[in-house]
């Protein structure tokens, strides 16, 4: 569920190259907060996964929701003991 969770948020990544310097700039729109800069493309795309796993490791440690992204839910639910 979560590579799923991954791979869903990571396809709405967007990039654009900034004018000052050159360097690579991306987002992911769906969770605030999710951006990475690099002197490439590819380093910032691994950048910004790396980025998005700690946003989403600190959001469930905080009990904090995170947005369905494409139908996929990722939430942890308590249990309740029998």
């Amino acid at each position: 569920m979560l590579a799923q969770y991954l791979r869903a948020a990571m396809h709405h990544a967007r990039y654009e190259i900034l004018e000052d310097d050159g360097t690579f700039f991306g987002e992911i729109p769906e969770c605030r907060g999710v951006h990475a800069n690099a002197g490439t493309l590819e380093e910032c795309r691994e950048t910004l996964e790396e980025v998005l796993e700690e946003w989403i490791l600190l959001r469930v440690s905080r009990d904090l929701p995170l947005p369905t992204i494409d139908g996929v839910e990722l939430n942890v639910k308590e249990e309740v003991a029998a």
